[in-house]
């Protein structure tokens, strides 16, 4: 499960720094395009991609993996609610942020013990006169 987490893990990285983090670090100009396209000035291009990297840090580190992926979530949700606002298509832009918060919450929750205590997947049973 450790290593199924880990690849998630590396895939939502590895997507992350190449298709959003790096073209706004670099000032790519497809990174101001888009911006622009959904209605964004173009000057919050290396606020977002610093923001992004923040947050992927902070998820990539095993102390601070919690507040990194709830950070990014709220990251997600604004770019989710951007596409909305855009009204484009539902599958392809709007829950694509979902898709990756999946990824990312996937890979955590596998990789992480005491998440997967907080979230089981299933509940256990509740045996009467015994303390758990």
């Amino acid at each position: 499960m450790i290593w199924i987490g880990r690849i998630l893990t590396g895939i939502f990285t590895l997507f992350m720094l190449v298709a959003s983090i790096s073209p706004k670090l670099i000032g790519a100009d497809v990174a101001a395009n888009s911006l622009r396209d959904l209605g964004w000035p173009e000057g919050y291009v290396l606020v977002i991609g610093v923001i992004e990297l923040t947050c992927l840090i902070l998820y990539l580190i095993p102390r601070t993996s919690t507040l990194g992926a709830i950070l990014m979530t709220a990251l997600l949700g604004g770019a989710m609610a951007t596409q909305i606002r855009a009204e484009n298509p539902l599958f392809s832009h709007i829950l694509f942020s979902l898709y990756l918060g999946l990824f990312m919450w996937g890979g955590l929750w596998l990789r992480n013990a005491a998440l997967r205590r907080l979230f089981p997947l299933h509940k256990q049973e509740m045996k009467y006169g015994a303390d758990t």
